[in-house]
This record gives C-alpha cells, sequence and structure tokens, in this order.
C-alpha cells in the first residue's frame, strides 16, 4: 500500500486549484497537433467534483451555439496546465446534474458576494 501511495505521490501537483462546484472556471488544456504543442482554454460552469488523491476530476459545462458540452478535466493531469476561478457561485449542493435540462437564463448559477 505504501508503495501505491509513493508512486501516487510523485504525479500529483503540489498545489490544487480552488474549483468548487458551482465556479465559473477556465482550464487552460495542453493540446499536441504533430509536432507543434498549444494551449487551449475552456471555459464553464463546475458542475462536480468526484473521487479524490490523484484520481481527482472535475466536470466542468458551457452552452456554446445553444449546444450543451461537458468536459471532464483530471485535476493532476499534466496535460491540463492551469486552472483559474472567473467567479465563484452560491450553491447548495454537490453535483449541479440539474442544469443540463435547464437552458438561457434557468442555467445560470447565482454568484457568490
Amino acid at each position: 500500500m505504501d508503495l501505491v501511495k509513493a508512486l501516487n505521490s510523485q504525479y500529483m501537483k503540489a498545489e490544487l486549484p480552488e474549483a468548487k462546484v458551482g465556479d465559473t472556471v477556465r482550464v487552460h488544456v495542453r493540446i499536441k497537433e504533430g509536432s507543434r504543442e498549444r494551449i487551449q482554454v475552456f471555459e464553464g460552469t463546475v458542475i462536480a467534483r468526484k473521487h479524490g488523491g490523484i484520481t481527482e476530476t472535475i466536470t466542468v459545462r458551457r452552452i456554446s451555439y445553444g449546444v450543451g458540452c461537458e468536459k471532464v478535466f483530471p485535476l493532476h493531469s499534466p496535460n491540463v496546465a492551469m486552472i483559474e476561478t472567473v467567479r465563484k457561485g452560491k450553491v447548495r449542493r454537490a453535483k449541479l446534474y440539474y442544469l443540463r435540462e435547464r437552458f438561457g437564463k434557468a442555467a445560470k448559477v447565482k454568484e457568490k458576494v
């Protein structure tokens, strides 16, 4: 068991971003295209935070051109360059899956003052 912890600890990032459920975040992802590498930004609302340790993930949802798009980002992945919080959300539950059925202004999360 200590061997697994030792292996996991060397791949974990030192500082995790303060991305809570309900926050609007910008996730900077490294994209490889052939021999070139670039950073692409995905901005949306965090609707879920799962697992723990090396396997911790966040699910980010955004609506683009009227279509909902969700991506799951592993927090400790080397492909995730940076996660910055745009605004804090005021929510009362751990998973915001109910936002999937909503669109327009009903899909907004109130901002924490």
